[in-house]
């Protein structure tokens, strides 16, 4: 009898147990994983996909030319554990014939959790609250003191109203917003209903809203939107957040208009790069939140996440349907 060929699967880094449990569990696979929370060494990933049939990874992984190569022509599927698919040269993997697979719609609602909880956290200023408790400041109460920006009656502009767009205002409306703008490739007037949301140009956006949210994807379109001249028609009193990616957002340009007071604050869960080192002048003001990029960190999206990465990867490799597959 003819031992069986298993099919060679690299995964990329730690991955949450359920995902894990479901590349255990198949027979046809021998998986090799990165057994660390840390990002990969490119030389160690180039070892670790070398003749690999399927490669699991993270958005922190760079998959180009260079690890195409590395891998070879045994690869057939790539995986990765995001919704984002910018760090993939998509162009490169379409050329080769290789399928991707990845995790939309599951990271929505954590995402828009975490995206309504940085826009209160900057606007009503509660880092520096905290430090004031800390330090001593908290004296007595004060009518003018850690005074911030409410929700009620205010204008909230959304740069993308996608899926994650749109969880965030259906959980801000029920704080009284009184209009929201939204802005796109186009407009999207069935979603938008929910809202009564108004699709306008991007510099009336920027112009007429108390609080932006940016859930857009990045493209060469979006790549350094929210620049010098976006940042100088937002009002002074305005609350700037990005949840998308990075790169949507010209942050010396954002320095600049936190630090002169020509915006409120900034409240920021993506950067670039990612970590963002900690001289970055951004981290100099108390008018910027930033944290670690931890949009779908909860127990359950994470786990739902690497199944999801799992079962598109296993799919792909043995030519079946992909739960959710990117057409390329």
């Amino acid at each position: 009898m003819r031992p069986v060929l298993l099919m060679k699967v690299f995964v990329t880094r730690r991955i949450p147990p359920e995902g894990r449990a479901a590349l255990a569990r198949a027979a046809d696979c021998e998986v090799e994983q990165w057994d660390s929370d840390e990002p990969i060494p490119i030389k160690e990933l180039e070892r670790g996909v070398a003749g690999a049939h399927g490669l699991l990874c993270l958005l922190s992984d760079r998959v180009d030319k260079r690890i195409l190569d590395a891998a070879g022509a045994n690869l057939k599927v790539i995986s990765t554990l995001s919704v984002g698919v910018d760090h993939l040269a998509l162009d490169e993997i379409k050329k080769r014939g290789i399928r991707v697979g990845y995790t939309p719609d599951v990271l929505t609602d954590a995402t828009a959790e975490l995206a309504v909880s940085l826009l209160l956290t900057t606007c009503r200023r509660l880092p520096e609250a905290i430090e004031e408790v800390k330090n001593g400041g908290w004296t007595s109460w004060k009518p003018l003191w850690l005074c911030g920006y409410g929700l009620t009656q205010s204008t909230v502009g959304i740069v993308g109203l996608g899926r994650i767009g749109q969880a965030i205002a259906r959980r801000l409306k029920p704080f009284g917003v009184q209009r929201f703008l939204y802005t796109g490739r186009q407009p999207r007037p069935e979603e938008a209903a929910e809202f009564q949301a108004e699709f306008v140009s991007t510099p009336e956006l920027a112009a007429q809203s108390d609080f932006i949210v940016v859930a857009c994807s990045l493209t060469p379109a979006t790549k350094g939107l929210c620049n010098k001249d976006f940042f100088q028609k937002m009002k002074e009193t305005a609350v700037f957040v990005n949840i998308s990616r990075g790169d949507v957002v010209n942050q010396d340009d954002l320095y600049q208009a936190l630090a002169s007071g020509q915006i409120a604050a900034a409240g920021l869960d993506v950067t670039t790069p990612e970590p963002l080192p900690t001289n970055h002048p951004l981290l100099t003001l108390k008018n910027c939140v930033i944290l670690p990029h931890i949009g779908s960190a909860t127990h359950r999206t994470r786990n739902t996440m690497s199944m999801l990465a799992a079962n598109n990867l296993l799919a792909g490799l043995r030519g079946e349907p992909m739960p959710s597959e990117l057409m390329l």
